[in-house]
Order: structure tokens, then sequence, then C-alpha cells
């Protein structure tokens, strides 16, 4: 195809500012979906996409618009799956920013434009939502062209739901966003920018060729993985998977080369051919740095192994987690995981549940401390069990982060105490206009990532937007709370905390615990402790079973006599007694959401 007629795009934006949608009605407009097929957010192929109404993957699809082919690829707006949109902008060469009407610039429609102006893409910016009663389409054109500098007569306007101006907006892809560019007779070279595992194909490759022709019939190396392979099919995506015989330059498609190992196919691998192929591989992607720590736990211990084949086949498609074995003493074996975020783990972990049956249990977030000892070796650590003992530690350091919050000027004040109680410090505050405030601060991960966003959003009625930045690593006071039953410690609840939060949070797991433990025949205490000193106790109060209920009368030594032999039963027990812990109290006090 000739690369004058090629023009490849993605759409990015802010979450709920219409990508979806707008990817919709250009399907509509372009005929690839038969009217009959068509359906609310077609590209978003999984359940929970739908069951939750926002895009967690990539997905790219291939339209006729005049004389002109535009590969589209519509990408999540979520600040936890960034990494897919840095993934998407490596495939094009223009991008189509969204902005909502109603609303305006956001604090991922900053972070969005940014890194299409760092891959140095055409941005064609558009307001959507112009039907909306709410909408203000010349103010946030102003505030376009304020912060981000693009002129205000260059935006266009739309409405992806009852489809006004998306014609104009193709016409303005087709002719601002600059063709690709790429040699035919050069070596091959294709970009490998997302996969998936198919139980009958094996790995469905998304790719974009750079250098060469990629042919049907062709043998291919994988350069990283060093791996050799046959093509058995090359194609586009109308939406539907259709087959070529061959992918120029330029062009965006899919390939399948029948491979079962899915270490070979990851994102960022390049595709040459098995003879004469190409002597470098491209750029490729930087790996990301997970965030957000937790433990995955089968409820069957039996489910191990398929637990680990589920993490294997998942992180194909998902590149961003990673995983590692580890076991624990009231857990037993499984997975210590590292996520980008919060939703992030919580997509991870229903994905695992839905699609292969599985039922696990979740620990508690942690982040990624860097801890020096009293002998200046320095060591990483991701789960609080791993904390040396206080009196061999001589520092403890936290991720921060910058943090982005753009919101009304009406909950500056809300917004301030509740950074400032999470331990924040203002970098800035900048009115982007009389209505709207940008404000920055410097924030640790370990409290971000349990609620605050929520938090955020409930406090400014779900007006305010969050994005923001690793920024390193800050000494600060922190503890590891561990919570001891009858006495011993149980690995699954030790948290690291700062020592200011350190008795809430203790005094917090000792009362939900003592609802959720089932009565013993002897006491049990519920402690929480730092270290030797305990900071909060809960009694779980043992039941008392009626030994005398079978006598009727007669002399009152034979009721001491079954009392006290129950007594010295009782004080056995507690001697050599355990409690198990049913696996609801492990679900229950583990749940994301408390």
């Amino acid at each position: 195809m000739e690369l004058s007629r090629l023009r490849n795009t993605s759409i990015i934006a802010h979450i709920d500012h219409g990508k979806s949608t707008l990817a919709d009605r250009m399907l509509e407009l372009c005929g690839a979906v038969d009217p009959r097929d068509m359906r609310s957010q077609y590209l978003d192929s999984m359940d929970i996409e739908r069951e939750r109404g926002i895009t967690i993957k990539l997905q790219s699809v291939r339209l006729d618009w005049g004389d002109a082919v535009i590969n589209l690829i519509d990408t999540p707006g979520h600040v936890d799956f960034g990494y897919e949109v840095s993934r998407s902008l490596a495939a094009c060469e223009g991008v189509i920013l969204v902005v909502d009407a109603a609303q305006g610039i956001e604090a991922q429609t900053l972070a969005n434009c940014y890194l299409a102006i760092e891959n140095d893409l055409e941005i064609v910016a558009v307001l959507n939502k112009i039907d909306l009663p709410a909408a203000d389409p010349d103010r946030y054109a102003a505030e376009i062209e304020r912060v981000l500098g693009i002129p205000t007569e260059d935006i266009i306007r739309v409405s992806a739901k009852t489809g006004d101006g998306i014609a104009e907006l193709m016409d303005a892809v087709v002719e601002r966003t600059p063709p690709p560019v790429g040699d035919s007779e050069a070596p091959l070279q294709a970009l490998v920018f997302d996969s998936h595992f198919d139980q009958y194909r094996g790995v469905v490759s998304s790719i974009r060729v750079m250098n060469g022709v990629l042919r049907s019939d062709s043998g291919i190396r994988f350069m990283q993985a060093g791996a050799v392979h046959d093509v058995d099919e090359v194609g586009v995506r109308c939406p539907n998977l259709s087959p070529v015989d061959e992918l120029g330059p330029g062009e965006v498609g899919y390939l399948i080369a029948g491979v079962k190992d899915v270490g070979e196919a990851r994102s960022g691998e390049t595709i040459t051919t098995s003879r004469d192929g190409a002597d470098e591989p491209l750029a490729g992607y930087r790996e990301p740095q997970p965030m957000v720590f937790s433990g995955l736990y089968p409820i069957d211990g039996d489910e191990f192994s398929d637990l680990r084949d589920a993490l294997e086949k998942l992180r194909l498609n998902d590149s961003s987690f990673t995983y590692e074995p580890e076991t624990s003493g009231a857990l037993g074996f499984g997975f210590r995981c590292g996520f980008l975020g919060l939703l992030h783990m919580e997509i991870v972990r229903e994905r695992l549940e839905r699609e292969f049956d599985l039922s696990l249990i979740t620990t508690a977030p942690s982040v990624e401390y860097l801890i020096t000892g009293i002998d200046g070796d320095r060591q990483r650590i991701d789960n609080p069990c791993d904390l040396p003992p206080g009196g061999e530690i001589n520092q403890i350091e936290e991720p921060w982060l910058m943090a982005v919050i753009i919101a009304p000027s009406d909950y500056t004040g809300t917004l301030m105490d509740l950074c400032q109680e999470r331990r924040g410090e203002m970098e800035s505050l900048t009115y982007l206009s009389p209505e709207r405030v940008e404000l920055k601060y410097h924030l640790p991960l370990a409290e971000v990532v349990i609620d605050f966003f929520d938090q955020l959003k409930s406090r400014t009625q779900g007006y305010a937007s969050l994005d923001y930045e690793p920024e390193g690593y800050k000494a600060s006071d922190l503890v590891r709370v561990d919570i001891l039953l009858h006495g011993e410690a149980v690995d699954a609840f030790s948290m690291i905390v700062h020592r200011d939060s350190s008795y809430s949070y203790g005094r917090r797991m000792a009362a939900k615990l003592r609802e959720l433990i089932p009565r013993q025949q002897f006491e049990v205490p519920i402690q929480a402790a730092i270290g030797g000193r305990i900071i909060a106790r809960e009694t779980v109060r043992a039941f008392r079973k009626d030994v005398t209920e079978k006598l009727y009368g007669g002399d009152i030594t034979r009721k001491r006599k079954l009392l006290e032999k129950q007594k010295e039963g009782k004080r056995k027990m507690k001697s050599i007694g355990r409690v198990e812990v049913p696996q609801e109290a492990f679900i229950s006090v583990l749940r994301l959401d408390d």
C-alpha cells in the first residue's frame, strides 16, 4: 500500500471523556461494522470493561475513509493504565486528544498531551459532548488554547453520542496527521505493541511494521528472544481479523506464528525475517516500574500451579505487572505481585478469577521500601514480613509522588486538608481559570494506594481528577505493626505504617478481627504490636460448655468436681491451643474497599 494513503492515530483522553463512544461513531461512519452487529463500546472486548464502563486494553482497528486508510487505536484513560497509552503512541504518527466540553481539561488530559508531545506526534484536539446541557465549548476551547497552546480555531467540536462533527474530525485526521515513513526494500523490522494468548492458535500479536515487508509465508525471528517461527497468518483488524498476503511499512495489523511460549512475544519485541534479517532491534519500551505490591494466594492450595500458569498467560496480555513466588505461614503458597496502581491490582485479580476460574485471597497492598542497615547495607523490600528487626535498621526510605490534582476552586480548602492528612507537602497552587485550580503536592505513595482516590472523589462530589508521577525516595519514621493471635504473629496481617498512624491501624485491625474470629473454648487475645510493645488489644471471649447439664440434684461436690475438671481442661487448652483463622476472615479483613 502507498505510504501517502496511510494514517496511524490513537485516541487519548482523561477517563470518561468519551473515547470508546467516539471510536463507535467512527466505526459506524466508515461502515466497518454491520448495523445489526453494532453495540456500544464495540472495541472493548472484555466483559469486565463493559461492566465497569472503562477501557483496560488498547484495541486497534483499520478504517477506510475516502482514499485514505486510518489505523485507529483506542486507549484506556485511567492513570493506572498509562503504560497502555505509551505503547500505542509508539505505533502512531498522530493522536486525537479528546476533552469533555462539560468538564474541560483534567489531570490525565495534561499527562497524555505531554506524552504525545514527547513522542513528537501531531495532535488533533477534540471537544466532545457538545450536546450536553452543561456543555460550554467556547469556555473550554479557550482553556485548551491557554493551557496546551492549541489554537481555538483548530479545535473540532463533536458529539460522540449523536455523531455531530465526526465526519469533520475524520477529514482533519487525514489532513493533519503525517503519513508514516519506511523503506519496503530494507530488512524487515516490526514492533510488537500488544499480544494475547488464544488457546487454539497460540499467541496473537498486534504489530506495526516499520521497515520491510512481512509476508504470510515467510520465516521470522523474534530478535530479543532469539526464537524462530514460520508465519501462519498476517492480517488487519477491520475490526474482525481479516487475513492479508503481506503488511508493508507503516501498516498496523496482527501476526499469528504458532507461538506457544508466551515469553517469546512480549510487548516491545522486534520481529525480523529469519534469513537476511535486520541487524539492530527497534528501541522497544521502557519497562514500567510496579508501584503497589500485594500477595495473591489461591483459597484452595491445590490451585497453586493453575495460578502460576494463569499469571504467565495474563502477563503476555498485560506486561505491566510482575510476580514471583512467596510463602506465608497463614496462607500457604502464593505469589508476590507488583502493580501500577490499586485499580490495576483489582482488575488483574478479577481477570484471574473470571478468565481462569480461580478463587483468590489478596493481601493488603504495600509499596517498596528502601532499608539501610546499621552496617550500611541497602536492600529493597515490598513485603512487611521481610523488614529486619528495629535494632538492625539505620533508616527506612519510602517512595514519594508528585501528584497533580485539578478541581473546581470551591474545593481548594477540602483538598488541602486531605493532602495534609496524608503527610503531603504543597509544591504549587495555580488557577487554570477563575473556576478551576491545579494543586501540586508531594505525597508518600503508601498514603495514596489505599483510599486516597476514593476520598478525593467523595470530598469533591466527583469533580476532582488526579495524575501522579514517581519522584524517588525519602526517609520517614516508619514501623511495622504485627497482629498477634493468641501470642503468635500472623504474617498476612503485618503492615508498615507511619509511627503517627500505627496506633489507629492497630486498634482498627484488632477490633475487626474480634468480630470475625469464631469463639473458641478458651479466651483468645488479639494484639497489635510494634516490636515487643503491645499498642492495642481486643479479646475473643471463650464460650462455656455447660458440663453440669446432665446432673439433676444430688451432692454439690459432684458439680464442683466437674467444673474443676473443665477449668483444668481450659487451662491446658489455652497453653497448647492454636487459633485457626477462617478464610472468610482473611477475605473480609484484606478487602480493598476497607
